[in-house]
């Protein structure tokens, strides 16, 4: 049976449209710990430009989101020291799903549940175009990057580690 081309509303997909966003829809076969590298690998495009939400919190457990680079990891020293926090790591997986309204592996940076600061790697705004999730396992929605800091006030950091 072929993949359908149109998903069903996500909170995330309810804001995009909202806030008419233009955006292109990639679903693809999600896979359990796949993550990025794997989404980018079944829909053709460069890692580079998959984005990856991360829900982390500081040292007084304030949840906190990254958007990240789909081939880099979080230098969560460099973040910390950029926000000005002690500490920052990532939050256990049932933790995010509360925070964000999604799961884990389904995290969008729109439409979460609750409002949250969000961070986003330098680089990822100098591409044309970014794949981010779209509030599903198996769908990311295409958008232009500056969308984040229009629709979601991220500010710019530089904590993104080679992986």
């Amino acid at each position: 049976m072929a993949k359908k081309d149109h998903v069903s509303e996500t909170p995330a997909t309810q804001l995009l449209r909202a806030s008419k966003v233009a955006f292109t829809e990639h679903p693809y076969e999600y896979l359990e710990h796949g993550g990025a590298q794997h989404s980018a690998q079944v829909l053709d495009f460069d890692p580079f430009s998959v984005v990856k939400t991360l829900v982390m919190q500081d040292q007084d457990a304030k949840p906190l989101l990254v958007l990240m680079h789909g081939n880099r990891r979080v230098s969560t020293k460099k973040l910390a020291r950029q926000i000005g926090a002690k500490s920052v790591e990532p939050c256990a997986p049932e933790v995010a799903n509360r925070h964000s309204g999604y799961l884990v592996g389904g995290t969008s940076p729109f439409g979460t549940r609750r409002t949250m600061p969000v961070y986003i790697e330098e680089t990822i705004l100098a591409l044309p175009k970014i794949l981010i999730n779209g509030g599903r396992r198996g769908y990311l929605v295409g958008i232009d990057p500056a969308v984040c800091v229009q629709l979601l006030a991220a500010k710019r950091v530089q904590c993104a580690l080679a992986d």
